[in-house]
């Protein structure tokens, strides 16, 4: 990677870091995103509002393929002591989409000047962390006939500057789930002329530990009891009104989806019982990502070309990742470049991205993008 280009990448990645934004209100990252291109590249800029892409055309007949940096922030006060730390009290970029945008814009200055041999598209992408960016953006595919998508994330826990690669389900797929139920509140001495939502949510998260077991399922299923709020403070009060928190995860989407449908089967059978309206909501949604290994391939002949040490990963990631909603339309993978097996790892508050990285990233995206 050209040094001149290198430096401008991490100074871009400082001012990135300085002014975090959180998911969907990242109004500053984008416009200082755009301008960086727009000051040192020539490439055509397409604005969406809350995300953009930058086009480098090689020609008619060409191949299409995308790569994609996420840009959002997290609700994390930043508490090292760092010369470009957040600006922002309670938000900083401890999952270091600073440095995966600022690869993404090193790898659009390289291709600028030096050229390439297919339709190449930038993806900027907002809103990871609660899942809302990519499924907003996933239009994008069909309407540019991208044919391969790629994308990397930092990991910590992994040796140094290694590329971890997996085949199939990278990440799980997961979302938030409230269960309401509501029924009639009755002074606490007789609770008999009420209805308490209270033993039917007990019922519920009593019933978890059958509904996840690995007797019943393929994969890795989980169901996280996030929060509970029943009634209020008032001891003269039998409570009326109840909801659960839970976040549910999976190996494998078709296992999420039956353990959904049973909770919400349960939760209905209790309101049945107790005389309770119940309702559901749901947040965060994120699908299964499953990498192609035809790309994951790609990924493992560049770094034998460029002499980058390749780590074959045996699971996957429990924490979720909205790009499975591009790998749901067509090819493409997610692989992770190491920040170190002792280095801090994300979302804590000792975390920062790893500017070392940020070169090895672009070089991987160059080989790919060379590659026929």
């Amino acid at each position: 990677m050209d040094n001149k280009n290198l430096e401008l990448a991490k100074q871009l990645r400082h001012e990135l870091h300085q002014n975090p934004e959180l998911s969907n209100q990242e109004v500053w990252t984008k416009k200082r995103l755009i301008s960086f291109l727009k000051e040192h590249t020539n490439l055509e800029i397409v604005d969406k509002g809350q995300w953009f892409y930058a086009i480098y055309r090689a020609g008619q007949g060409k191949k299409n393929i995308a790569f994609r940096a996420d840009f959002d922030a997290l609700p994390i006060e930043e508490t090292i002591d760092i010369p470009y730390a957040s600006k922002n009290p309670g938000i900083s970029h401890k999952c270091g989409h600073d440095g995966h945008s600022a690869s993404l814009a090193g790898f659009a200055l390289e291709i600028d000047q030096k050229g390439a041999d297919k339709n190449i598209f930038f993806l900027f992408q907002h809103a990871e962390e609660t899942g809302d960016g990519a499924a907003q953006c996933v239009s994008f595919i069909k309407e540019h006939n991208i044919e391969e998508i790629f994308a990397y994330h930092n990991m910590s826990g992994m040796a140094f500057n290694t590329i971890n690669v997996i085949d199939g389900t990278a990440h799980c797929a997961s979302k938030g789930m409230t269960i309401y139920m509501e029924g009639t509140p009755a002074h606490a001495s007789q609770p008999e002329d009420g209805a308490n939502p209270s033993f039917a949510i007990a019922t519920i998260i009593n019933a978890i530990p059958d509904l996840i077991s690995s007797k019943n399922n393929e994969g890795l299923l989980l169901c996280t009891v996030v929060q509970v709020n029943i009634g209020e403070k008032a001891f003269g009060v039998s409570a009326s009104k109840g909801e659960l928190l839970l976040t549910i995860r999976a190996l494998y989407e078709a296992e999420l989806d039956k353990l959904q449908k049973k909770l919400e089967e349960l939760a209905l059978a209790q309101g049945e019982k107790y005389g309770l309206k119940v309702s559901f909501s749901y947040n965060d949604i994120f699908p299964e990502t499953v990498n192609h290994k035809d790309s994951s391939d790609k990924v493992r002949k560049v770094c034998k070309d460029k002499g980058l040490q390749v780590v074959e990963m045996k699971e996957a990631f429990r924490a979720s990742e909205d790009f499975g909603h591009y790998l749901k339309e067509i090819r493409g993978a997610i692989y992770y470049i190491g920040n170190g097996e002792d280095y801090p790892h994300i979302h804590t508050y000792q975390y920062d991205f790893r500017d070392e990285i940020i070169e090895t990233a672009v070089e991987l995206f160059k080989g790919l993008a060379e590659l026929p």
